[in-house]
């Protein structure tokens, strides 16, 4: 039972809340009728759910020997041995193979998955320890998974949807490599050498208001009036105060796990229930 759930936790599954930019085309495109588009934007939710746990099982792979040494990480299922080499290799087959089965057919989302485990294993080998191109390749994993739901199924992507995409995956990494900064200087990860407090907080800011620029001006814009109405200008102020209160909470150290610690705060998820009932337009 044991080895059983350290394969799971070596999955990650809690990481599979990343995944959800995938339904961001369907949803910004109010295409959540059409059954054949959601049948397609699920089947490539599950490939990218299978794809990165797979790449997570890789880079506990490599990573074993300085996890070990690590104050936390030694716990994860490789670097404490509740998981042997042979088990993951099998585990991390298993997922390839079940994610490249879900995407048969679909030639445009088995590039974008390919893309996808390159760059994580460049990363996971050399770029993590390269400033700004880490959170860059942070980044590309969030507008990948954006385009696997609009290219991939047919939707055509908004330029607004992907700057904005852009910018609060860009946020998101930049706040994730200030809140590892909290850690005890023994347990932080090598880049943060690299990385002064000050110009980790001034990529935060300045990422975060583009976030709130593009994402305004999508809000606005004739393209979003045509296709959402009034709707989307009321969501605005819920997107603004929800990157206020993240951004406050990586500053009193929390937001190193962007799946975890979005979801704990609940005034965070009070704004994220309040910004679907207005989408949806129950409220207003």
């Amino acid at each position: 039972m044991l080895p059983m759930l350290g394969l799971f936790n070596l999955m990650r599954p809690h990481q599979w809340l990343k995944n959800v930019f995938v339904f961001a085309g369907l949803l910004f495109s109010e295409n959540w009728r059409n059954p054949a588009l959601i049948h397609q934007v699920l089947f490539a939710f599950a490939a990218f759910c299978c794809v990165s746990s797979m790449v997570y099982v890789v880079n506990d792979w490599l990573d074993r020997h300085a996890d070990a040494e690590h104050p936390t990480k030694r716990f994860r299922p490789l670097a404490s041995g509740q998981v042997t080499l042979p088990q993951a290799a099998v585990l991390g087959l298993v997922l390839l193979a079940v994610g490249y089965w879900l995407a048969a057919g679909n030639k445009v989302l088995l590039t974008l998955l390919a893309l996808y485990i390159g760059l994580n294993v460049a990363y996971s080998l050399r770029l993590k320890r390269v400033p700004v191109v880490d959170v860059g390749v942070i980044a590309s994993g969030f507008m990948i998974r954006l385009l696997a739901g609009t290219l991939a199924v047919g939707i055509a992507p908004s330029r607004w949807l992907l700057l904005t995409g852009l910018f609060v995956a860009l946020f998101l990494g930049f706040s994730k490599r200030k809140a590892e900064t909290f850690h005890d200087l023994a347990s932080q990860r090598a880049v943060l050498a690299d990385y002064p407090p000050a110009l980790l907080d001034s990529f935060m800011a300045v990422t975060m208001t583009a976030t709130i620029i593009t994402y305004s001006l999508f809000a606005t814009s004739p393209e979003a009036q045509g296709v959402h109405g009034e709707r989307l200008i009321y969501t605005v102020p819920f997107v603004i105060f929800g990157l206020l209160r993240y951004a406050y909470q990586v500053h009193r150290g929390k937001g190193e796990d962007v799946a975890r610690d979005l979801v704990r705060d609940p005034w965070i998820l009070a704004a994220g229930v309040a910004w679907l009932l207005v989408f949806f337009g129950f409220l207003g």
